[in-house]
């Protein structure tokens, strides 16, 4: 069982920038981020494989950053130009199947979830 634990989260002005981070409790193939606005679905921001090669939602391209440190266990999401929109809870998920019929942004593909951390972002 691996545990994630997120944090970076908080509340900027439109034009901010903000990074979150979560660490895993033990190792895991992709990681990724996905954000829950209220009575909205889950979304998928951005993914990462084991080996660093990233993966984004077309909207997400250009603002976010996505990266991982493999001896620490642990991903980042750098979110810069941050828009009232982005405001949403942001959860750090992490998978380690051998294989998966799941596409990298599918919630379905993850087993493991953080918390969440929430972003808010005024205008």
């Amino acid at each position: 069982q691996v545990q994630l634990v997120e944090s970076g989260g908080g509340s900027v002005q439109a034009g901010g920038s903000l990074r979150l981070s979560c660490v895993a409790s033990g190792d895991t193939r992709y990681m990724a981020w996905f954000r829950q606005a209220p009575a909205k679905e889950r979304e998928g921001v951005a993914a990462i494989s084991g080996t660093g090669i990233p993966t984004y939602a077309a909207s997400m391209k250009g603002r976010f950053t996505i990266s991982r440190d493999n001896a620490k266990n642990t991903q980042y999401l750098q979110m810069d130009s941050l828009q009232p929109e982005d405001t949403a809870m942001y959860y750090c998920a992490a998978e380690n199947w051998r294989t998966t019929l799941y596409g990298i942004l599918v919630p379905e593909r993850y087993n493991y979830w953080g918390q969440g951390t929430q972003v808010t972002v005024s205008s």
